[in-house]
């Protein structure tokens, strides 16, 4: 019986050259606009052809008998991922949690085109280690645990990084929290709830803020961490919940109190999120869905 060829799914994001010539229409316009404002177009142009000699390089290393497409990130939502797809990133860390969302059992490769700007976390392979590490990929992966929020009509996010819920203006949301230690009526800039992975960016930076020495969960951890963001203490609200740790099967919900600018988004990403009501309640916790990260 013939089985059908593994396919790579090239995925990688317009560079800032490209995304300065999709607004300027020429090189010429988009080295003057950078020019009067002190940038470095020839730095920007260096950068980009670093990830075009990147890309060439990765898709050189595609077995032959391979099947392979490419995509851009604004393809991602609407791409129909096949369950053999390996998917090589190509780009920054962020390119992964930006694909992480809409794989459901595939491979993900990271490969990093310029490791002088990018700390390569999740984009762990050079390009020319590609040919090597793609057949590879089918078997040498780690599982890293994702997280969900789930509003109490149904619908749904789930983050590679973190999940937050506040008010989209990151200012004063009001909320009953209610946690495995507890139940709290709080008002804050909103909370973080983070898995192993995201512990390395948002919640990082909150734990040397406030000066804590919270053990943090691992990438592969069946773990989360929640951080309630500057809650104010007042006759109604609170501050004893501000942190914790879930486990496998322990969420938390927040009911909210804002009138209105309610949402939940993950990784950073606005523009991709849930409005929630006044009165609603969402519950944040570890997916079922996991990344199958290829390891070098």
């Amino acid at each position: 019986m013939r089985t059908i060829a593994p396919r790579v799914v090239l995925a990688s994001r317009a560079s800032e050259w490209e995304m300065l010539l999709a607004r300027h229409a020429t090189a010429g316009q988009a080295r003057f606009f950078l020019e009067r404002r002190g940038g470095d177009p020839d730095e920007l142009i260096t950068r980009h052809r670093r990830q075009l000699e990147a890309l060439s390089t990765v898709e050189l290393a595609v077995p032959s008998s391979w099947r392979r497409t490419r995509i851009t990130r604004s393809q991602f939502a609407g791409f129909l991922f096949e369950p053999s797809d390996v998917v090589v990133a190509v780009g920054q860390d962020g390119l992964v949690p930006n694909l992480a969302k809409y794989l459901n059992g595939q491979t993900l490769l990271g490969v990093n085109p310029d490791p002088d700007r990018y700390e390569g976390s999740l984009v762990r392979f050079a390009p020319s280690e590609v040919a090597a590490a793609l057949p590879a990929s089918l078997h040498h992966v780690e599982e890293r645990t994702m997280v969900e929020a789930v509003l109490d009509d149904g619908q749904r996010l789930v983050a590679l990084n973190e999940v937050y819920v506040g008010h989209e203006s990151h200012q004063s949301a009001r909320y009953l929290l209610r946690c495995p230690s507890g139940e709290e009526r709080q008002s804050s800039s909103g909370l973080v709830v983070t898995t192993g992975t995201g512990a390395g960016g948002w919640a990082r930076s909150i734990v040397r803020e406030r000066r804590s020495e919270a053990a943090l969960p691992a990438p592969t951890d069946d773990k989360l961490a929640f951080f309630v963001r500057e809650a104010w203490p007042s006759v109604a609200t609170g501050t004893r919940l501000t942190a914790g740790i879930l486990g496998v099967r322990e969420r938390i919900s927040v009911v909210s109190e804002m009138e209105h600018g309610g949402v939940a988004f993950g990784d950073g990403i606005e523009l991709d999120r849930l409005t929630v009501e006044w009165g609603q309640r969402i519950e944040i916790g570890i997916a079922a869905e996991l990344l199958r990260l290829a390891t070098p």
